[in-house]
Formats: structure tokens, C-alpha cells, sequence
């Protein structure tokens, strides 16, 4: 076994290959969905839908997932897989989901599998996109998009957490939010309103 001093010598002699290959591949996080929102082509539509847990821990449930809070989480609080069903009234567009994990806080409790699906009710839900984390640190981005871009039309959308790390019983997640693309004007094209400023009056209330 080569001494510390020797492996960190090799290390600065063959360069970054040896550091690529023994850093593990942790998930990127992704850019904070605010930004998303200021480029005016998408917004957030997570309050048009009534959402429910498959469990939680008392003081820890949807309101902590909605609060845009990163300091607090739903914590679940029953059997795997830990389930968030978003139900809307009427079939809506929806393009993107952000989830915001922390595996530095969160351990043992941070998901390493989850399935998303979609569907009109609990009984023909269909999964769209399954994700394998690795210690994620952010805003993970999920398109709910198909082969074509084209993002999906639903009534519900339901994220299932199949495992956690370290293989963990329970799971943390610090928020979710769903975004829709904004149409077009009927009248005719316009650039977009992008400053803050201008975004306080984009629409007519």
C-alpha cells in the first residue's frame, strides 16, 4: 500500500486523470428555478394543485415542502416507496419539475432512486422518468418532456422515492415546484420581459 505522501505525489505527476477516477460522480446540481421564472418562459404552478404524502413525521409535511424554505423538509414517516402525489382540478402542461435535496444535511435520508409519473388518477399512472442520484447538493431539474420536447398534459403527477442512500428507511426532500410554459401572446410576438422590473407588470391583474 503506497504511503499518502507517494499517492498524492503520483497524483500531481500523472495529472487529472488519477483525480477523475477516484472523485466519485456525484449529481450536478442544477441552476435555482427562480431563474427560470425571470426568463418568462415558464412559471410556477405548484399552488393550482392539491398535494398529498404517503406519510410524514408530524411538523414535516407539504407545507414544509412548499414554503420555499431550503432549511426545512418533508420527512416521511412509513414504508418505501415514499410517495408525493400533485393533483390538478383540470388536465395541465406542465415541463419541468425541480426537486431540492442535500445530502450534506439530510445523510441517510437523501433519495438515491426516484420514479416520476404521470396519469389522470392513482389507477393509470405511467412512469416518465426515473432518476438515480449520487449524494446530490441543489436543485435537481427533471423535464417532463418527451422524445420531441414536447412537454407533457396531465392531471397528475406523482414522485415516488424507491430508495435513499446508505440505504436509509425514511426519506428528506426540501422542495418541489412545477413549472408551466407561458404561451405566446395571440396578438403577435413580444420580446420578453426579463428584469424584475419590468416582470411586475407583464400581466394585467
Amino acid at each position: 500500500m503506497p504511503s499518502r505522501h507517494f499517492s498524492l505525489l503520483y497524483s500531481g505527476l500523472v495529472g487529472q486523470n488519477i483525480l477523475k477516477m477516484t472523485t466519485p460522480n456525484k449529481t450536478p446540481p442544477g441552476a435555482d428555478p427562480k431563474q427560470l421564472e425571470r426568463t418568462g418562459t415558464v412559471r410556477e404552478i405548484g399552488s393550482q394543485a392539491v398535494w398529498s404524502l404517503s406519510s410524514c413525521k408530524p411538523g414535516f409535511g407539504v407545507d414544509q415542502l412548499r414554503d420555499d424554505n431550503l432549511e426545512t423538509y418533508w420527512q416521511s414517516d412509513g414504508s418505501q416507496p415514499h410517495l408525493v402525489n400533485i393533483q390538478f382540478r383540470r388536465k395541465t402542461t406542465v415541463k419541468t419539475l425541480c426537486i431540492y435535496a442535500d445530502y450534506k444535511s439530510d445523510e441517510s435520508y437523501t433519495p438515491s432512486k426516484i420514479s416520476v409519473r404521470v396519469g389522470n388518477n392513482f389507477h393509470n399512472l405511467q412512469e416518465i422518468r426515473q432518476l438515480e442520484l449520487v449524494e446530490p447538493s441543489g436543485w435537481i431539474h427533471v423535464p417532463l418532456t418527451d422524445n420531441h420536447k414536447k412537454p407533457t398534459r396531465t392531471f397528475m403527477i406523482q414522485i415516488a422515492v424507491l430508495a435513499n442512500h446508505q440505504n436509509g428507511r425514511d426519506t428528506h426532500m426540501r422542495q418541489i415546484k412545477i413549472y408551466t410554459p407561458v404561451e405566446e401572446s395571440s396578438i403577435g410576438k413580444f420580446p420578453r420581459c426579463t428584469t424584475i422590473d419590468f416582470m411586475m407588470y407583464r400581466s394585467i391583474r
